[in-house]
């Protein structure tokens, strides 16, 4: 029967339904595993309420729930920024959106979104279809963007007050009819979507105009007309962005529908479908009124709690789900292509697949694959091998390929479809390294799951994040080791060379740890609420950073010979010197030798043997024999600084340029620092001095390609402006908001003397004492660092902490935090577990420093690690890359002419890293260098 005259459509808004019981009801977790229900099961309730209530005449022959399918509509193709000023959703709500859909559709209930319309169109197109058939409509929201709907049969009931909304209700609350709702609305605008509106112009004003001429046109064609001077001037300067405004808040009638009103006819719900949700849900209590409604017997409901973790700390617990025993040699070697279909059509099904690659070496840049492996269900695992050899030579230096292995391109063009199938999960161990493997192959997996970033988010501070440490840790199993089939030193084969059979027990059991951390990790994301950080700091920087890698960087060979002939030549003078000071002829390179020269033969204080019988002569004792006026001992730190930068730098890192593409390719662990901090290895780029005229001349080194420069942006004093935030400290936000001189402002508040004529020393003790204090830093360490008495050192921090003393109350509070949970937090979530925070003896005063700081330098690294994840689309149409990051520096390679548009997308991108998540009180400033190298930029 088509809809028509005495048809009732009730059109309920579900993404208002969701936010009021989220905000309604306190959290609520399942007791089986964490997951939040909270706003589920307050959906549920007033679904139940719905679908039991007794309407008589008012009663709903057809109904529907309407979601937002998602945050971009085409309203941003319009206007980029409508609803970017939206908070991000809080984090234990994201995962219930999906459940209320699976609700709705347990109720019986249609369950409609659309793709790049926003619920509210789909309401207005249903809407206009119902009330052009003859029938009438009740919307169900309070949404005052619906209320130009409102009129000729179609009305709007508030859910909450149970009171509907007609034409009179629309007046009250905009001061015009509905069919003006539209004009006063693109007037005002809307701060909570980002509607711009007229600037100074609200409501009550609109309505007086749009009541005055009419309507908004009229009113935009007549504006000079107007007698108020200012009103006049704002609708002439800013009619532009008022029509804009109407086509924002104007609800699209024509929202393109795949289905009939027909379709959305009232119905019961199934009692065992809605009861299994519910039981599933683990609504006790609701489960037995849909069974004592429908005269049935509700379903038993069993949850055992989530196990706690060993540590009370509430991580991830040992064990999991109830795996099969893992045994190597139940895995299949893919080798054929019905196999491979069988098994690319069981991970469709899955909707996930755990993979791994098995390549020639660790340099992603140069390596070979010999094959992948797949795994959809712990304990069945297939390896597909690609690329090994017959014998001992080497398939890619011109040896002969083993029998039963498919066609390389082949088996890529069968499973690209599958990895880059949005509908389908790709599980990786390190999947930074596997997706580069692919990428070089055309492959560019997504989405994807890291059982290392999963680790890493919940256990960062507790232990490695490798797959068989997590093995042994959480699956209690060993994984078998690599050198068990290729061995080590000389010997030591490529994978290549590995028989296939042997090949596929070791390739495939990683494909199964991974899947099995997966299902161990992935649920204990929410309990210990660290989902946002996962989604949002680690798992978008995995194509991010290989995007970077990938690019590499151009460095100057030439230069850097010549800087190791210096370097040379610098280290023979440091040499000549040590040893006059000493008296006698002696290795620099030498700890035995320098340690006896140092405490035996020239009788220094401070000698201190270890287990070897030799003295110790690391960097911390000569630094503070060095303080003390020692000349020998600062020679020998000249001496190892300059051999250092020799062999670290200007000898080695021509050795790393890529024989194919001409550049240095740098790789970058996201799991590097507990912090959140990248680390940069071969090579490492992040530790070249910055602050002496060496390490200024090793940047030279890195340069731009012909007819484009290196653009270098960096975050000016970031941590001691979050340190200004986080500790609430007026002086040192007021500072950064007028840009004063921190340091000099700093040392005026200490000390009691002007900014104006500052002794440079003065400055250069309050700077060590800003940084310092981030660090916990302690009298004895500063005195070491400005190399002054410990005593004056001390009288130093002391006067700081009484100038500042929000600076002291943040530590304690942090301190006492850390030990009463075990962890610390960043302004963005990322947790940094601290397990020595409560011990005793010299590793509390460590643990006690670390906690301090890692809310601080861990938020600094969550800012930039924002920045990055949206540089790429902000830079899409630029000619430019982003090629390095240093700690809070971020390095481009751009085309010449492109040079200040790069600028200024860049630091408008990390300047807002840090919102909508999280408003400082301070500004982000970001200063910018341009040159034909590195240190010409920074």
């Amino acid at each position: 029967m088509s809809f028509g005259k005495g048809h009732h459509l009730h059109l309920i808004d579900g993404s208002a339904f969701i936010f009021r019981a989220y905000h309604a009801l306190p959290p609520l977790t399942r007791k089986s595993d964490g997951l939040p229900i909270g706003a589920v099961a307050g959906f549920c309730n007033m679904l139940w309420k719905y679908v039991t209530d007794e309407r008589g005449a008012d009663a709903p022959t057809h109904a529907a729930v309407i979601f937002d399918h998602s945050a971009k509509t085409f309203r941003n193709e319009i206007y980029p920024e409508y609803k970017a000023n939206r908070p991000e959703l809080p984090e234990d709500l994201r995962p219930q959106f999906p459940l209320t859909r699976e609700a709705t559709k347990a109720f019986n209930i249609a369950c409609i979104e659309t793709e790049g319309y926003e619920a509210d169109d789909i309401i207005a197109a249903l809407s206009c279809q119902a009330r052009d058939a003859g029938g009438s409509v009740t919307i169900i929201s309070s949404d005052k963007d619906l209320m130009q709907l409102v009129g000729n049969g179609v009305g709007m009931l508030d859910p909450m007050k149970n009171q509907p909304i007609g034409p009179d209700e629309v007046f009250e609350k905009f001061g015009v009819g509905p069919d003006r709702v539209v004009d006063v609305q693109s007037l005002a605008g809307d701060a909570v979507d980002n509607v711009p509106g007229a600037p100074g112009i609200g409501i009550k004003t609109a309505a007086l105009l749009i009541q005055e001429y009419g309507d908004l046109e009229t009113l935009l064609e007549r504006a000079g007309e107007i007698k108020q001077p200012k009103r006049r001037q704002t609708l002439i300067d800013h009619a532009e962005q008022i029509r804009i405004s109407k086509r924002l808040v104007t609800l699209d009638c024509d929202t393109p529908l795949d289905f009939t009103l027909e379709s959305l006819e009232v119905k019961e719900p199934d009692p065992q479908v809605l009861m299994g949700f519910l039981s599933e849900m683990e609504f006790r209590t609701l489960t037995n009124r849909v069974a004592e409604r429908f005269k049935t017997e509700a379903p038993v409901i069993s949850s055992a709690p989530v196990a706690p973790a060993a540590d009370g700390a509430g991580v991830a617990p040992k064990g999991g789900p109830d795996f099969p025993a893992i045994d190597r040699a139940s895995y299949t070697t893919i080798s054929d292509a019905a196999t491979l279909e069988q098994w690319i059509a069981e991970i469709r099904e899955a909707g996930h697949v755990a993979i791994d690659t098995e390549t020639t070496s660790l340099d992603e840049m140069q390596a070979e694959l010999v094959g992948i492996s797949l795994c959809v269900t712990a304990g069945k695992a297939g390896y597909i091998p690609l690329g090994h050899v017959a014998g001992e030579a080497d398939l890619f230096g011109g040896g002969a390929k083993a029998e039963g292995q498919m066609d390389r391109d082949a088996v890529l063009k069968a499973l690209k479809p599958v990895l880059e199938d949005d509908a389908i999960l790709k599980i990786l161990h390190n999947a930074k390294y596997d997706w580069k493997i692919l990428a070089r192959h055309g492959v560019r997996m997504a989405p994807l799951d890291d059982t290392m970033l999963l680790s890493y988010a919940l256990h960062a501070g507790l232990h490695n994040h490798g797959m068989d440490e997590l093995s042994q840790n959480y699956l209690n199993h060993a994984p078998q080791p690599i050198k068990d089939l290729i061995g080590s030193g000389k010997s030591q084969i490529s994978f290549a060379q590995v028989p296939v059979d042997k090949a596929t027990g070791y390739a495939a059991e990683d494909a199964d740890v991974t899947l099995r951390l997966w299902q161990i990790f992935r649920p204990q994301l929410m309990p210990n609420a660290v989902t946002t950080a996962y989604e949002r700091l680690e798992r978008p920087m995995i194509p991010v950073l290989a995007g970077m890698e990938m690019a590499g960087i151009r460095i100057d060979p030439q230069h850097l010979s010549r800087m190791s002939g210096a370097f040379a030549q610098k280290m023979a003078q440091y040499e000549d010197e040590a040893q006059r000071l000493a008296g006698t002829k002696f290795n620099l390179g030498s700890p035995k030798q320098l340690g006896e020269i140092l405490f035996d033969q020239m009788g220094l204080q401070g000698g201190a043997k270890g287990k070897s019988g030799a003295y110790s002569t690391s960097a911390d004792v000569l630094e503070d024999l060095a303080a003390e006026g020692h000349d020998l001992p600062a020679r020998v730190l000249d001496w190892r600084g300059v051999a250092k930068l020799k062999s670290t730098y200007t000898d080695a890192l021509p050795t790393y340029v890529n024989p194919e593409t001409g550049r240095v390719h740098t790789s970058y662990s996201i799991t590097g620092a507990q912090t959140g901090r990248l680390a940069s290895t071969e090579p490492n780029l992040q530790n070249i001095p910055i602050r002496t005229e060496e390490g200024r001349r090793i940047r030279e080194a890195f340069i731009a390609e012909t007819g484009n420069k290196l653009v270098s942006l960096d975050y000016s004093q970031i941590e001691l402006r979050i340190l200004a935030h986080v500790a609430n400290i007026p002086a040192l936000q007021q500072a950064f908001h007028e840009g004063i001189d921190i340091h000099a402002m700093t040392a005026s508040q200490m000390f009691g003397v002007p900014v104006e004529g500052m002794d440079p020393m003065v400055r250069r003790q309050a700077k060590a004492i800003n940084f310092g204090v981030i660090y916990g830093i302690s009298g004895f360490g500063l005195s070491r660092n400005l190399r002054i008495p410990r005593a004056e050192a001390q009288a130093f921090i002391d006067t700081y902490f009484q100038r500042f003393p929000g600076i002291r109350e943040y530590m304690d509070k942090t301190v006492a935090d850390a030990k009463r949970d075990g962890f610390v937090r960043t302004l963005f979530g990322r947790r940094i577990n601290t397990p020595n925070i409560n011990a005793n003896g010299p590793a509390a005063g460590g643990a006690k420093r670390a906690a301090i700081n890692a809310p601080i330098q861990g938020a600094a690294a969550d800012i930039i690690r924002r920045a990055m994840i949206r540089m790429p689309v902000a830079i899409a149409d630029l000619p430019a890359k982003m090629l390095l990051q240093v700690h809070d520096e971020l390095v481009f390679e751009v085309r010449e002419d492109a040079v200040d548009d790069l600028i200024a997308t860049a630091r408008r991108v990390m300047e807002g890293a840090a919102e909508p998540a999280v408003k400082l009180d301070v500004p982000l400033v970001v200063d910018a260098g341009v040159g034909d190298n590195w240190a010409e930029a920074h």
